[in-house]
């Protein structure tokens, strides 16, 4: 799954030693989408991701993510793994198109082409 938005908070590296005596580390932010009505997610990076993507807050990035949910003393967890991280303008491929953006895009009932002639012919003797 993939999320787009501006990392609005980073809070501090976690880091410790797990019971099998594995060093690990994680760092957690919440990005802010850009849709009509923003909606905050809340996000991990576990391990090596923790240094391999050094977010700032006002990055604007694109999330790709898992779910995962699990149960602890009959409460049920949900957290959001992030597992890459880019950024949200990825610059386009050389010679590829522009995407179209909302204010390229025709107006809402105007024809995107013209309209062929639909009149029929006099020799047409289909009855639809």
């Amino acid at each position: 799954m993939e999320v787009e938005g501006k990392i609005i908070l980073a809070l501090p590296e976690q880091s410790g030693v797990s019971r099998a005596g594995n060093n690990w580390k994680k760092r957690e932010y919440v990005l802010e989408t850009h849709e009509t009505y923003p909606k905050k997610v809340f996000f991990v990076l576990f391990g090596d991701r923790a240094d391999q993507y050094p977010l700032n807050v006002g990055d604007e990035i694109r999330l790709s993510f898992d779910i995962n949910s699990r149960e602890y003393n009959g409460r049920w967890f949900t957290s959001i793994d992030g597992w890459k991280v880019e950024p949200a303008t990825a610059p386009a491929a050389p010679g590829a198109p522009a995407p179209q953006t909302y204010a390229q895009a025709p107006a809402y009932g105007a024809p995107a082409a013209p309209v062929p002639d639909l009149t029929p012919e006099p020799n047409d003797d289909l009855p639809f």
